[in-house]
């Protein structure tokens, strides 16, 4: 346990307004999160691709990819977990979750689903555009 990171959070109110939603809408992907990514940044395991990197003061930007629908994947974007590491604190921040407007008029509003995607309820015609045309090219 001594050598263990902490996890903490940038906003932990909307962090954990975003995790909420996709724990609702995409449960798959918060399992992953929860029961994988977690306990691994904690063992210091950190996963996923750097952006940023600050070998001198020891800070450490990473973005990894949740499992996510394709169809999903396709009309709102995937669902990324943007975290920093500080190596010297031994700390691991939790930044956010995108795609960052779905994610917010989830945990809103209940959203509509049309054809097993969740519509967003600002912009409900691109989105059924989008599942149409997507289904429309898998024929």
């Amino acid at each position: 346990m001594k050598n263990s990171f902490v996890i903490d959070y940038l906003n932990e109110n909307e962090f954990r307004k975003k995790e909420r939603a996709v724990k609702k809408y995409n449960m798959l992907a918060y399992k992953k999160l929860v029961f994988d990514f977690y306990p691994s940044f904690r063992d210091g395991n950190f996963k996923g691709v750097i952006t940023q990197k600050n070998t001198k003061e020891g800070i450490i930007k990473y973005t990894v990819k949740l499992p996510t629908d394709r169809m999903f994947s396709k009309v709102h974007g995937d669902i990324v977990l943007h975290y920093t590491v500080y190596l010297n604190q031994k700390l691991v921040m939790l930044d956010t979750l995108t795609p960052e407007e779905i994610l917010t008029e989830g945990h809103q509003k209940e959203l509509a689903t049309y054809k097993g995607v969740m519509v967003s309820k600002s912009h409900t015609e691109r989105d059924v555009f989008k599942i149409n045309l997507l289904n429309m090219l898998d024929k």
